[in-house]
């Protein structure tokens, strides 16, 4: 539907998030093509690193166990991501590294079947998403 990776990804764990779709369409649009178009991190890592703060809080910064536990699931989500696609860097996973010039600009590219095509996007959302839901089955969330 047009929607970024990082869109993608966490919108189909609305419920996973306890928010509505348009709340994390808003909350997600900037993690598209690597965090605003900068093609750093993949879109799909950074929604499962938000989805992370749903399934594994740590709201109190003085609860230091939590905090582990958090940072222990985001290191999970991205080594499996990494072991299935090499990287977890935007620009290397789409074959735009190295860069000699940075010519990346603000505005996304249209989103057409020729764009899908040509991009490993869809793919990368589907690992995301299997990865997601391997860890929700193995370790149900409590309502």
């Amino acid at each position: 539907e047009g929607y970024n990776c990082a869109q993608a990804v966490v919108m189909a764990y609305s419920d996973v998030m306890g928010m509505s779709v348009e709340d994390i369409a808003k909350l997600t649009a900037p993690f598209g093509g690597g965090m605003g178009r900068m093609r750093e991190v993949c879109g799909t890592v950074c929604g499962m690193t938000m989805l992370a703060g749903a399934i594994q809080p740590s709201a109190d910064p003085k609860n230091l166990e939590e905090r582990k536990d958090n940072y222990a699931l985001v290191q999970h989500f991205a080594e499996q991501f990494r072991k299935e696609n090499g990287d977890i860097v935007c620009r290397r996973l789409l074959g735009l590294e190295p860069i000699v010039e940075r010519n990346e600009t603000a505005m996304p590219s249209e989103r057409t079947a020729e764009y899908y095509k040509k991009r490993p996007c869809a793919r990368m959302v589907m690992t995301a998403a299997r990865i997601l839901d391997e860890y929700i089955a193995a370790h149900p969330i409590d309502a």
